[in-house]
C-alpha cells in the first residue's frame, strides 16, 4: 500500500490512479494493468525439488558419518562386509524417507486450508458489476464490499453506510474497525488507525461500501510482511545444534583413537593392512548407526501423538524444540480467549429493566440468525445471543415490531438508531452507541413507575458505572429508546436520536477460555513462562492476563509507544520483567522474541495473523492457528493448531518431552528460581 494513500484526497487518489469511482477500469485496461502488476497473489518460496530435498537430509552430520561408515565397512573389508555396509545404508534411508514424507503431509495439509480460503471480488469494469477472481485485481479497480466479504487487496473508501472490518489478522485489533469515507488522514497515522483505507486480508463484518483498489499482491500490507518471511531462513532446532554437536565430538574421538591404535600397531612393527582394518573396524563399532533411526522413530512417534492432540508438526525436530520451551509467547484473541464477544453485564437505572435492555439492543442491531447462532458484528451477536438465552429471539423481536428504518451507526455519532413498528400501533425509536453519545440525546431515564426526568446527577451515575465497567476490560453500549404515536418525520439521526429516554448499560468482552487457566498454572509448577503479546489495548490485555493468572504480583506491562524507546539492549536486561505487551507490531513481536532468546530461553510463540509471522519464524517454535490462522501465519509456522488453543500448545509441552506435566497440577505461584522442570 504506498504510505500517502491513505492522506490525499479521494479526488487525488483517483487521479494517480487513473480511474473513475463510477465506471471504473475498462476491460482493455484492466489486462493491461494486470500483465503490467501481475496476479493479486502472495509469492511462495519456490520448492526445492525431490533430489534437493533428499540431498538436504543427508547433509546432517551425523549421517555424513553414517555414510562413511558405510564405505569403510564395504571398501575396507574388500566388498566381504557388504551385510554391515547394507544396514547402515537401510538406516540412512529410513531416515530420509521418513523425514521428507513428513515434510509433504504438513504440505499437504497446508495446501488444503490454503485452498479453503479463494475468494472472488465484485468488481465494476467498463461500468458494470462484475465477479471476478481476486488473484485478477489490479490497482484502480473499483470493488463493492458488504458484511462477510473478503477484502481481496488494499484499497481507499470511496462511500461507505456502516462499513465494518476485522483488521485483527494485521493489526491484532480484536473488535470490528468502522470504515469511512472522506478527506485525508496525516501521514503519520499508524496503520490500525486508518480508518479511511481497507487492508488486503481482513473481512468485512458489517455494513457496506465502495473501494478503489490501491495496492494488489506483494505490494499490500500483507505482501510486505510475506515479502520479510521469504527473506528469511529456517534457524535449527535445538536438537539439531546438539546432534551436530555430537556427531562432530564423536567423529573426532573415532579418528583420534584409530590414529593412536595404528600408530600403536606400527610402533610394534605390525603389519600396516591387518592395523588399517583394525582401526576401520574399530571405528565402525563406535559409531552408533542406530542412533539417527531412533531418533526419527522417536520424533515420528511424538508426531503422531502430537496429532491426536489437535497439533500438526512440519517439522520432525520441533517435536523435540517443543520439549525445550522455557517461554510461551501467546497471541491473546481466540487463543487465550473465546474470540467470541459475551455479555457479562447488563445494569440498568431500576430493577426489571434487563429484558428491555437486551431487547433494545436485539433490536437496534444487524445480527443475523445462522445455522451455528448469530453472525454478524461481534458487539452485536453478543447481544443477540445473551437476549436469546433470556427469550427473547430476534426472528420474533422483528414479527413483534418490524424494522421501518435505520440510520447506521457512523464513528463521528458513535450511535445507531433504528425505527420499528410497534403491535399497538405506533413507533418505536432503538437507541445504541457509545454510553456518552447515547446520553447526549437523553432527556429521561427509566425508572420503576416509567420514564422521569434525567438530572445532572443521574449522568453522573451512569457515567460512573460505565467507567467502572470499562476499568474490568469490558466494551460498554448504552441503550436508550422513545415512543411516538406516529411515522418519525424522516429518518435522519438528528430526528431519530432526539428526547430519548436512558434504559441501560450492556457490557461484552471476549472471555478467556476456560480451560486456560489451568494450562496457565501447569506452566508455572514447570517452570515455564507464559506471557501474551497482543494487538489489542494495554488495559483490556492485563485485565484478561490477570484473570487468567497470567499477570502476578510484581509483573509489569508494555506497549508499543513504551517498547519504541526501549533500546533493545535495556530491553534484553528488563525482558523477564514483562507478562503483557499490547498494541504492538511485527516488528516489536521479532524484538520480544530475540531478547528472550538472548537471555537464553527456547521460545516458543503462537498466532494467527499476518502481523505474527514474523515472530512465528523467528521463535524457536511458532505455533500458528489452524482455525484463524492467515496462510502467511501457517507458512511461517512449525506446528499447526486445529483447535487454535493455548492448552494444546501446553499439552504439546508435555508431548514433546517438555517438563510441563500431562495432567493437571495446579500450582499457584510462579518462580522461576524455584519451580522444578519435571
Amino acid at each position: 500500500m504506498d504510505h500517502t494513500f491513505h492522506s490525499d484526497t479521494l479526488h487525488e487518489v483517483l487521479s494517480r490512479l487513473e480511474t473513475d469511482q463510477e465506471q471504473g477500469l475498462s476491460l482493455q485496461e484492466g489486462e493491461k494493468r494486470l500483465a503490467e502488476h501481475g496476479e493479486n497473489r502472495l509469492e511462495e518460496a519456490k520448492q526445492a525439488g525431490m533430489l534437493r530435498r533428499v540431498l538436504g537430509q543427508l547433509k546432517d552430520p551425523m549421517i555424513l558419518v553414517l555414510l562413511a561408515a558405510a564405505a569403510l565397512s564395504f571398501f575396507a573389508g574388500g566388498g566381504q562386509d557388504w551385510l554391515d555396509a547394507a544396514i547402515i545404508l537401510l538406516i540412512v534411508l529410513f531416515n530420509t524417507v521418513i523425514s521428507v514424507s513428513q515434510e509433504d503431509n504438513a504440505r499437504k495439509a497446508l495446501e488444503a486450508l490454503r485452498k479453503l480460503s479463494a475468494p472472488k471480488a465484485r468488481v465494476i469494469r467498463a461500468g458494470l458489476e462484475r465477479r471476478l477472481e481476486s488473484s485478477q485485481l489490479v490497482p484502480g479497480d473499483i470493488i463493492l464490499l458488504e458484511a462477510g466479504d473478503y477484502v481481496p487487496a488494499d484499497g481507499r473508501v470511496l462511500w461507505e453506510a456502516g462499513l465494518q472490518a476485522d483488521e485483527s489478522a494485521m493489526t491484532g485489533e480484536s473488535l470490528p474497525v468502522h470504515k469511512r469515507g472522506g478527506g485525508g488522514l496525516p501521514q503519520d497515522t499508524p496503520l490500525a488507525e486508518r480508518k479511511n483505507m481497507v487492508i488486503g486480508g481482513t473481512v468485512i463484518t458489517g455494513g457496506r461500501g465502495r473501494v478503489v483498489v490501491t495496492a494488489t499482491g506483494m505490494d499490500t500490507e500483507m505482501g510486505k510482511i510475506a515479502g520479510l518471511l521469504l527473506r528469511q531462513t529456517q534457524g535449527e532446532t535445538p536438537l539439531q545444534r546438539k546432534m551436530g554437536e555430537v556427531s562432530k565430538v564423536l567423529s573426532l574421538v573415532c579418528v583420534g583413537v584409530c590414529a593412536v591404535m595404528f600408530g600403536v600397531g606400527m610402533l610394534q612393527h605390525r603389519d600396516i593392512l591387518d592395523m588399517f582394518l583394525t582401526a576401520v573396524a574399530l571405528a565402525v563399532a563406535a559409531i552408533p548407526e542406530g542412533l539417527p533411526a531412533i531418533v526419527t522413530i522417536v520424533l515420528a512417534m511424538g508426531v503422531g501423538r502430537m496429532a491426536k492432540r489437535n497439533a500438526i508438526i512440519k517439522r520432525l525436530p520441533a517435536v523435540e524444540t517443543l520439549g525445550c520451551a522455557s517461554v510461551i509467547c501467546s497471541d491473546k484473541t481466540g487463543t487465550l480467549t473465546k474470540n467470541q464477544m459475551t455479555v457479562l453485564e447488563v445494569w440498568t437505572p431500576s430493577p426489571g429493566l434487563r429484558g428491555q435492555a437486551l431487547a433494545l439492543g436485539t433490536l437496534c442491531g444487524d445480527a443475523k440468525e445462522g445455522p451455528g447462532g448469530y453472525v454478524g458484528d461481534p458487539t452485536e451477536t453478543a447481544i443477540a445471543q445473551m437476549a436469546a438465552r433470556e427469550g427473547l429471539e430476534k426472528a420474533q423481536l422483528e414479527r413483534d415490531m418490524p424494522r421501518q428504518g435505520e440510520a447506521p451507526f457512523d464513528s463521528v455519532r458513535k450511535r445507531m438508531a433504528t425505527c420499528h413498528s410497534l403491535p399497538a400501533g405506533g413507533t418505536l425509536i432503538a437507541v445504541k452507541g457509545a454510553p456518552e453519545a447515547v446520553l447526549s440525546r437523553c432527556t429521561q431515564v427509566q425508572g420503576p413507575q416509567g420514564p422521569r426526568p434525567m438530572t445532572e446527577a443521574d449522568r453522573r451515575r451512569i457515567l460512573g458505572v460505565g467507567s467502572d465497567l470499562a476499568a474490568k476490560a469490558l466494551r460498554v453500549l448504552a441503550v436508550a429508546q422513545r415512543n411516538q404515536s406516529g411515522p418519525p418525520k424522516s429518518l435522519e439521526a438528528q430526528e431519530l436520536e432526539r428526547e430519548l429516554i436512558f434504559v441501560g448499560l450492556i457490557g461484552m468482552m471476549d472471555p478467556p477460555r476456560p480451560e486456560v487457566r489451568a494450562a496457565v498454572e501447569r506452566c508455572a509448577a514447570a517452570g515455564v513462562r507464559p506471557v501474551m503479546i497482543t494487538g489489542d489495548h494495554k488495559d483490556t490485555a492485563v485485565a484478561i492476563a490477570r484473570d487468567l493468572n497470567l499477570f502476578r504480583p510484581g509483573d509489569k506491562a508494555i506497549d508499543g509507544p513504551g517498547l519504541d524507546f526501549l533500546p533493545q539492549e535495556t530491553l534484553e536486561e528488563e525482558i523477564e520483567t514483562f507478562s503483557v505487551y499490547a498494541r504492538v507490531t511485527p516488528e516489536h513481536k521479532m524484538r520480544i522474541v530475540r531478547a528472550w532468546q538472548k537471555k537464553g530461553h527456547v521460545v516458543a510463540m503462537t498466532g494467527d495473523g499476518v502481523n505474527d509471522a514474523p515472530a512465528l519464524k523467528a521463535a524457536d517454535i511458532g505455533c500458528a492457528m489452524g482455525k484463524t490462522g492467515t496462510d502467511v501465519a501457517k507458512g511461517a509456522a512449525d506446528m499447526i493448531l486445529t483447535d487454535d488453543n493455548f492448552a494444546t500448545v501446553v499439552a504439546a509441552v508435555g508431548r514433546g518431552g517438555g517438563s510441563i506435566p500431562t495432567s493437571e497440577r495446579p500450582s499457584t505461584t510462579y518462580s522461576p528460581a524455584t519451580s522444578g522442570r519435571f
